[in-house]
């Protein structure tokens, strides 16, 4: 799991409620899409500066709940280390972190986004009843019914889960307690994940990217306060409360959009599509399905984990948490995007969703890359900055490291599978090929973990999943065609190809530098700038699409600072 109460008055500082001369949610309802969004001949694409200003607040509030995320494992490694106590919380942690798969980052949103980008493209064709509204008083009743029912079943069961996840357990009971308080998440997360596909939708991006920040901040608070007197159950606590914080930083916002967006609109009757229509259930199925069949994966993890000796869980998760930052760093355009690609398709500017989405998996692919390369040449240096204190010893940190390395590898197919299953979901219909798709990265996964887990421990588990969503990857790129957005594949795997090259070459550049030195801060200080370094030099060598904004920014300085030096060597002579 990846990883959040606004003030009054923020929304004027959302992303949406843009200065003069930006695009916003409402003048962009107003604009004609082929005004709005297509580049004028001539001229840049006047959505772009829209974009990066959502992109520019997403990041920095990613990076602030990503940071936060990093303190909350510090504190559980510093309180409860990597041994029994923590894995009996990670049990319990499954549920919020598939909670969070399902309702927040996939399953909800891909169905969600997509209806209301359809229900605003509706409106400003002049629906006599406003299709917005319509949408959330058939959605959103349902879905409180819903994950609140799922979320007490769990709490009823919550022995049966424990026993079903984790069967290895020697002392299933801690389990059992922190999934009683979990369990809870599921309808908070819920909720969270409405409001923030909803958000998303109408351009608002402030709110929804705060969550995970006020979610950590739950848990923290939660640890350090009451782990004296309830031991790792306060973590279990933390999400608890974290789930409603997710909830209370958006709700206001939400309210306020649809009030502006409802007021003075008229409500009568209209023919076509019904407002659930904009929804429907098989597309609701397909989208859990995939989530649910993706998240599997840590389900499998923690089974053949539980088996091994205690603190092989721990290690694990660990290792994921620190590894996943670059991949949440670089799914995170594709969030800002998806609205973009899911309002072109309802307008059937295919040629615009194309051009949008190849340009994200590049842009995502450079960036997961780049992190990739400085998660391996670093592992060592960084888990022990991060975490080796209190109760994680020397011992966790090797074994982290050591799975951090391998996990590491995986980490484009997990951005690539995050990319691409965002455009075959960005159409608003029912597509049952991703879910295809991850059965057979999920059967890999099993397979490999399996035969690996007693050869190589809870490495071989890394192993397993970095070649089960790499397979997941490779069918979803075979499966893009005229149903979601018809990329050209060929084009994609030739540009993906040279960050691969520069990742390769930067991170031997930085294990070598960062070799040399003995204490962690300097090794991170020297070993990080070599990896970028080379990263950037080789993709500028290699000419890689995505780098040629920054190429075509950079050379003119370059060259006029190469021209003045070059004309006072010469006035000195």
């Amino acid at each position: 799991m990846t990883s959040t109460t606004r003030p009054a008055g923020a929304d004027t500082a959302d992303v949406g409620t843009a200065p003069a001369g930006t695009v916003d949610a409402d003048t962009a309802d107003k604009v004609p899409a082929p005004a709005a969004e297509a580049a004028p001949a001539g001229g840049s694409d006047p959505s772009n500066g829209f974009l990066a200003k959502a992109a520019l607040v997403t990041a920095v509030l990613t990076v602030a709940g990503s940071v936060l995320g990093l303190v909350r494992d510090q504190a559980l490694a510093h309180f409860f280390g990597a041994g029994s106590e923590t894995d009996a919380f990670l049990v319990a942690w499954t549920l919020p972190e598939v909670a969070t798969t399902l309702l927040i980052e996939d399953g909800l949103a891909f169905a969600l986004v997509p209806a209301f980008s359809m229900a605003l493209a509706r409106r400003g064709q002049g629906a006599r009843r406003d299709p917005v509204r319509a949408l959330v008083a058939a959605s959103l009743p349902r879905l409180m019914l819903g994950s609140g029912a799922v979320a007490l079943i769990l709490m009823a069961g919550a022995p049966v889960v424990v026993e079903v996840l984790a069967p290895g357990l020697p002392d299933p009971r801690l389990a059992v307690d922190c999934t009683l308080l979990t369990a809870t998440c599921v309808f908070t997360f819920g909720l969270a994940g409405y409001c923030s596909a909803a958000l998303r939708a109408h351009r608002r991006f402030v709110a929804p990217a705060a969550i995970y920040v006020f979610y950590n901040i739950g848990i923290i608070t939660a640890v350090f306060v009451l782990a004296p007197r309830y031991g790792v159950r306060a973590a279990a606590m933390g999400v608890a409360a974290g789930g409603v914080l997710m909830v209370l930083v958006q709700a206001p916002s939400l309210w306020r959009q649809l009030s502006r967006d409802t007021a003075g609109v008229p409500h009568e009757e209209e023919k076509g599509p019904s407002a659930p229509a904009l929804m429907s259930t098989a597309l609701i199925a397909t989208v859990l399905l995939f989530a649910l069949c993706r998240q599997s994966q840590v389900l499998i993890e923690r089974f053949l984990a539980s088996s091994l000796p205690s603190g092989a869980i721990s290690h694990l998760n660990y290792a994921q948490k620190v590894a996943q930052v670059p991949m949440i760093l670089s799914l995170m355009l594709c969030t800002v995007t998806l609205p973009v690609v899911a309002r072109a398709l309802a307008e059937g500017d295919v040629k615009r969703a194309r051009s949008r989405v190849e340009r994200d998996l590049g842009l995502a692919g450079c960036v997961v890359l780049l992190g990739t390369a400085v998660v391996i040449a670093c592992a060592p240096q960084l888990i022990q900055l991060l975490f080796q204190r209190g109760a994680f010893t020397v011992r966790d940190t090797e074994a982290t490291a050591a799975v951090m390395r391998v996990y590491a590898l995986g980490l484009l197919g997990h951005t690539l599978v995050g990319a691409l299953v965002r455009s075959y979901f960005s159409a608003g219909r029912p597509t049952w090929f991703p879910l295809g798709a991850m059965a057979a990265g999920i059967a890999a996964t099993a397979g490999i973990g399996s035969w690996t887990v007693d050869l190589w421990g809870v490495r071989g588990i890394a192993l397993a999943n970095a070649a089960g969503i790499s397979v997941t990857a490779c069918v979803l790129l075979r499966g893009m065609g005229p149903r979601n957005v018809p990329i050209r594949v060929r084009r994609v795997l030739g540009e993906l190809a040279k960050p691969v090259a520069a990742a390769v070459c930067a991170t031997a550049a930085g294990w070598a530098l960062a070799g040399l030195f003995g204490a962690p801060l300097a090794a991170v200080a020297a070993g990080s700038p070599a990896v970028v370094a080379v990263f950037v030099l080789v993709l500028w060598a290699l000419k890689a699409q995505s780098f040629e904004p920054v190429r075509r920014s950079v050379t003119p300085r370059v060259t006029s600072a190469v021209s003045s030096a070059t004309r006072k060597l010469t006035h000195v002579r």
